[in-house]
């Protein structure tokens, strides 16, 4: 048995406690061009920031560096002052077309510094610069359903083949590790000595090139993690596996880059009940500013607890019971005896649990993961199509109830962030309206559902005002409960240069034949043009939600 991994992780794992045991550093520069954090808020350039973002993860992979600076052009002129993307793209065989970073095969990894590889995330952080955008920088994602798949990626709206990078979760990650690295379960990946010297060798090209850009938002470690993904997960790992991860990997980031928050990238599950690496330690708190006038002063909260959770969701359903009950619209789920309506069994388990969101089942407590020291703010996502966050409520529309369960679970965040003591940033939310039904892809997936090439179609989504009424509520709801950042997913850009076996294919063609009309005039060349990836949540010619965001930008850096 080669007991060398095993001692290499054990020293990592005291490397990560006793970094535990030094105070939290602190961030704050005075007029510093890098954004840095003040107790539970952002500073840049001496002073306060709050923002709203969008997700691009596909922005390295376009084909021309203007296409790169028309799209953060169209993103800044909305007020939009963040993108987050992938700062990753792993493959197992070098491609003949398109964009990679990193080849991971057999157990041995190369980093392509090509202009073709990194360059590429050069050219974008150089040009977001320039516009005056920050960039959240995603090391590795949760999710790499082609680790298993032979037949490739759903195409827009059908279940064809489609170019590597078009999805999301098609730019490797955790599983493709695993995989080459000859192992099993997906939380090997957090456990494995050479993995973890890997990633965090691959960690160290990406971040020692940006150290004295500003425009580097945060390195996020990773999209989604969790002990569990394609491949399963070890009857061993636990919340402690994941947060001992966090806290390895963060520590080595901040011995290369003194100069930029670090961030973990978590889905925001909870475990109120689970021993905890990083327990809160209540002490005095600083002095704080006054507020403005007309603002209440915001207070340290306690963390969110099992009892809470359950007491919200039971005042929330007895308002909206009251409310159709006034309108003559109540739905009773129970059983009436002697008159009085009563819980079913099944009802009165369902209203005892808080479900998986808050019980660790996904290895996650985003809690402790947050009060690591060199974790500079608190994260979470929001996808009703691919989580339930609350039970469905009888007594209002489906898209209330997903609407309703989203505040809370933004309002419980905001609360959990709160009682770290660190700002707080939804780092990406979405809902899929019917228009989008056909693209839609899960993240653990390779199949369009709902594409309109199935046999047997269903209507699905929400409508284009349910999804602004969502929208609207759950920005407004983030402001008022003192989120720092709010972070839409996903953008959409028209009019993009396509090459075939890249990650904008040419669906459309503009321009005039090449053919001339006439003798001795100049033929106009044709062009072939593109959308950006649509995976069920972009708004590419949603003039809409961009109202809302650019709105939301105006009311968020005004809080």
């Amino acid at each position: 048995m080669n007991f060398l991994p095993w001692v290499s992780l054990f020293f990592s794992i005291l490397w990560a406690s006793a970094v535990a045991a030094i105070p939290s550093p602190t961030y704050k520069r005075a007029s510093s061009p890098f954004v840095s954090t003040s107790g539970p808020g952002f500073v840049v350039n001496g002073s306060s920031l709050k923002y709203i973002g969008t997700n691009a993860y596909w922005l390295p992979t376009l084909n021309t560096n203007e296409d790169i600076w028309n799209t953060l052009g169209n993103i800044s002129a909305l007020g939009i002052k963040v993108i987050r993307l992938w700062a990753f793209n792993d493959v197992n065989t070098i491609p003949v077309n398109g964009t990679w970073f990193q080849l991971i095969k057999d157990g041995t990894v190369s980093v392509n510094d090509g202009p073709n590889g990194l360059q590429k995330l050069d050219t974008v952080i150089q040009m977001a610069e320039q516009r005056g955008l920050y960039v959240i920088l995603s090391l590795t994602n949760n999710w790499d359903p082609f680790v298993n798949s032979t037949n490739g990626t759903a195409a827009p709206g059908t279940n064809t083949t489609l170019p590597r990078n078009y999805l999301s979760n098609n730019y490797g990650g955790m599983d493709l590790y695993v995989q080459q690295f000859g192992l099993q379960t997906h939380d090997q990946f957090y456990t494995n000595s050479s993995i973890l010297t890997s990633f965090m060798n691959y960690t160290t090209q990406v971040v020692s090139r940006y150290v004295n850009s500003p425009a580097v938002f945060s390195y996020e470690l990773a999209n989604d993690p969790r002990c569990n993904s394609t491949l399963p997960a070890s009857p061993t790992c636990t919340t402690e596996t994941i947060t001992t991860w966090h806290a390895t990997v963060a520590a080595h980031i901040r011995s290369i880059d003194p100069n930029h928050l670090i961030s973990s990238g978590v889905g925001g599950y909870l475990c109120t009940d689970c021993p905890k690496l990083y327990p809160l330690t209540p002490s005095p708190a600083p002095p704080a500013p006054s507020p403005a006038p007309g603002k209440k002063k915001r207070s340290q909260a306690k963390p969110v607890t099992k009892e809470q959770i359950l007491r919200e969701r039971s005042e929330r359903g007895r308002r909206n019971r009251e409310n159709a009950k006034r309108a003559g619209t109540l739905v009773e789920d129970g059983v009436r005896i002697r008159g009085r309506w009563v819980s079913t069994a099944t009802k009165r388990q369902q209203t005892s649990s808080t479900g998986s969101l808050y019980d660790g089942s996904y290895g996650v407590d985003s809690q402790d993961i947050s009060n690591i020291p060199d974790i500079g703010f608190s994260s979470f996502q929001l996808f009703p199509d691919q989580q339930s966050y609350g039970p469905d409520d009888p007594n209002v529309a489906p898209w209330q109830s997903v609407e309703q369960n989203g505040a809370q679970w933004i309002t419980n965040q905001a609360q959990s962030a709160s009682a770290v003591g660190k700002p707080s940033v939804l780092t990406g939310f979405g809902l899929v309206t019917q228009t989008n039904a056909p693209n839609f892809v899960p993240f653990n997936s390779t199949v369009a559902p709902f594409a309109n090439d199935d046999p047997n179609p269903t209507s699905y989504g929400v409508t284009s005002q349910e999804q602004a009424d969502t929208y609207t509520s759950w920005i407004n709801t983030g402001i008022a409960a003192g989120l720092n950042g709010i972070v839409q997913y996903q953008w959409g850009q028209s009019n993009l240069t396509a090459e075939p076996g890249t990650t904008v294919s040419p669906p459309t063609t503009t321009g005039e034949t090449s053919t001339p009309s006439s003798p001795g005039q100049v033929p106009t060349p044709q062009q072939t043009t593109g959308q950006s990836p649509n995976d069920g949540y972009s708004i590419s010619g949603s003039t809409t939600v961009q109202q809302i965001l650019g709105s939301s930008s105006q009311s968020i850096a005004a809080d």
